[in-house]
């Protein structure tokens, strides 16, 4: 029998598309269909807590003009309380990264009496690849599997060969390399204490960035030589190297007082370069009472290394800003009284920047040239759902993807 979960998750998406389709019929052209955008779509008031939202997840793609948006990877979902999450692509474009989840509704209930996750049992999470032009979809976590809860993959930039992932093992994450064909995976922690989080890839592949229970680390691209980066903060989150490989981006500070902050890879010109006006750089994505209390909303580097996109509280509002290296911010939006942007991304050639907003009642996926400017919709969800977490695509869509 079709579970009540996934006849809400079909509802809504029948409703975007018809939403949508009437949303941009005869819209004028913008610039943006030859761009490719991976997002998820989900539920965000169902009554239950967290979980019953959760699982109502679906990666899908759409163009960046708005048209053309379809589910990927439904065999996924398959298995009752399962549910997916678009979360990046291939270098090339080739692949979209799907990640997928499943739950047991004794875990789930367990966690909503007890306001935290409890991930050593009840739950599995994979990553996989799926070849956008044919379909054909890989699990590569679960090859030679190491760990029931696998998440954060990603390429290493000098080897399309070589991935990174977390994998969650006795309640601590470990970051992890393997062989594009999902073996010889090696846990590269430099001890087995300390929860390892925010782990990337440096432009040329030679080292890796981390935060370990909170604070920043730099290690050659096998773990070895980890250089703790000292900044006297307590809370250190999510660095993200430049394109050139020549700064680190990560917030800083206390735990919802944290910003955006730089710094030489060998823990030289350490500066916190503009200040988030008291925001908490946390975006609710749902309706209801949520324990994890929502998403990190983190600053990003433009594509060309000479800007910083962050959200920042302005009045009532969250807006979206840019900064520079030497500290000159620009305010990018202006959005109304008590509303939200966040999760700022800018496309592969930098042109433009997606990003997510409240602005119309229901958390929608907007696009605007990247120095600011008019947003154009991307995504047209119904009240009680929502679209969050935008992917650009390298490159651009082609007919033979089977998005037109």
């Amino acid at each position: 029998m079709t579970s009540s979960r996934a006849l809400l998750a079909a509802w809504c998406a029948v409703v975007f598309a018809l939403a949508h389709s009437c949303a941009t019929s005869g819209a004028p052209a913008t610039g943006l269909s030859g761009y490719l955008i991976g997002y998820t779509e989900f539920r965000t008031n169902l009554p239950g807590g967290r979980q019953p939202n959760i699982a109502t997840m679906r990666a899908c793609v759409v163009r960046a003009d708005g048209k053309s948006r379809r589910m990927l990877a439904e065999e996924l979902v398959a298995d009752e309380n399962s549910w997916t999450q678009f979360a990046g692509w291939s270098p090339d474009g080739r692949y979209a990264i799907i990640g997928s989840g499943w739950e047991s509704p004794e875990n789930a209930a367990w966690e909503e009496e007890h306001k935290t996750f409890r991930m050593t049992e009840g739950w599995r999470y994979d990553t996989s690849l799926l070849e956008l032009r044919t379909g054909r979809l890989e699990n590569l976590t679960a090859i030679e599997r190491v760990s029931d809860y696998n998440t954060g993959l990603f390429f290493f930039p000098d080897d399309p060969n070589k991935l990174g992932f977390q994998a969650l093992i006795e309640g601590v994450s470990h970051p992890f390399t393997m062989d594009r064909d999902g073996r010889n995976k090696r846990d590269i922690s430099s001890d087995n204490d300390g929860f390892t989080y925010g782990y990337s890839a440096s432009p040329d592949g030679s080292r890796v960035a981390y935060h370990k229970d909170y604070q920043i680390y730099i290690a050659n691209a096998d773990g070895s030589q980890p250089l703790h980066i000292e900044t006297g903060q307590p809370f250190n989150f999510v660095p993200q190297w430049s394109p050139d490989g020549a700064w680190l981006l990560f917030v800083s500070g206390e735990h919802y007082d944290c910003h955006p902050t730089i710094v030489r890879p060998d823990g030289s010109g350490l500066r916190t370069i503009a200040k988030r006006g008291g925001y908490s750089g946390v975006t609710a994505f749902l309706d209801v009472e949520d324990f994890h209390g929502g998403s990190s909303d983190v600053p990003v580097w433009s594509k060309d290394g000479k800007w910083v996109y962050y959200t920042c509280q302005v009045e009532d509002r969250v807006e979206l800003m840019r900064v520079s290296l030497e500290g000159t911010t620009e305010t990018l939006t202006q959005s109304p009284p008590g509303k939200t942007n966040y999760h700022p991304t800018p496309s592969p050639d930098g042109k433009w920047l997606a990003f997510g907003s409240n602005r119309t009642g229901t958390r929608q996926l907007y696009a605007m040239p990247a120095e600011g400017g008019e947003a154009q919709p991307i995504t047209s969800v119904a009240p009680g759902c929502g679209a969050m977490w935008p992917y650009w695509r390298p490159g651009t869509q082609t007919p033979s993807d089977g998005v037109r």
